[in-house]
């Protein structure tokens, strides 16, 4: 049974995991109030689900009530209180009524943030006016270069509707603890400054507040507004 991180230092080996992802739909769906019991197909299997024969079928595992979906063990208690890109304290709590893209990284990132970051921008384009109704937001990594004014100057390059927060390092580190997000310093660019391995996934949580599935950025942009779609 092969394991399954949020981590991600090396898209091609994101990739080659997450194949198997792709087999349930694009995405990885969670109980109610974010939590589910853990599964991921064995890496051998090689044949596609078809009407007869469901993913869990494909792979070994047990029925589930996902649409078809994978279970993934996950428990996350969306909360956070955090700086936005205006310099204003904004909570969870502030996203209630509507759903909410979430993804971590920074905008200095030269690896999965610029295939996650623009995935999530062509979503919400995607979405046509329906995008209205969900918010995207980028929790940083980097507090030392993404502060409020770098956020507000940087995010637009990908859509002018994705939202920076920051903090403390505590607070995000608290955060990130709460998401499962791992984050390392794996090197240094030519200027000096780090280079951050971290989460991969997009995460999506729902209106009410509880994380609703979790989306990797391998996915079209259609697809992940297809799946946001469910939760408006």
């Amino acid at each position: 049974m092969m394991s399954l991180s949020p981590k991600n230092t090396n898209p091609a080996v994101f990739v080659g995991v997450l194949a198997a992802i792709a087999l349930a739909g694009g995405a990885i769906y969670v109980g109610g109030q974010g939590r589910a019991p853990i599964a991921t197909p064995d890496a051998q299997v090689a044949k596609a689900p078809t009407p007869d024969r469901s993913v869990q079928q494909v792979a070994g595992l047990p029925p589930t009530d996902g649409g078809g979906a994978l279970p993934f063990p996950v428990e996350i208690d969306v909360g956070f209180s955090l700086t936005d890109q205006s310099g204003a304290r904004v909570s969870e709590r502030d996203f209630l009524g509507r759903p909410f893209l979430l993804f971590f990284g920074y905008t200095n990132c030269e690896s999965i943030c610029n295939v996650a970051l623009p995935r999530i921008g062509e979503a919400l384009d995607a979405l046509g006016p329906d995008g209205a109704q969900i918010s995207a937001v980028m929790i940083t990594v980097d507090p030392a270069r993404d502060t409020p004014a770098a956020m507000r100057e940087n995010l637009p390059r990908w859509h002018d509707r994705l939202e920076g927060l920051t903090g403390s390092p505590e607070e995000l580190s608290a955060v990130r603890a709460r998401f499962n997000v791992t984050l390392e310093t794996v090197a240094e660019d030519p200027t000096g400054a780090p280079i951050f391995a971290h989460g991969s996934f997009v995460y999506l949580v729902d209106a009410d507040g509880d994380l609703a599935t979790m989306i990797p950025p391998i996915l079209g942009p259609e697809r992940i507004a297809e799946l946001a779609k469910k939760y408006f």
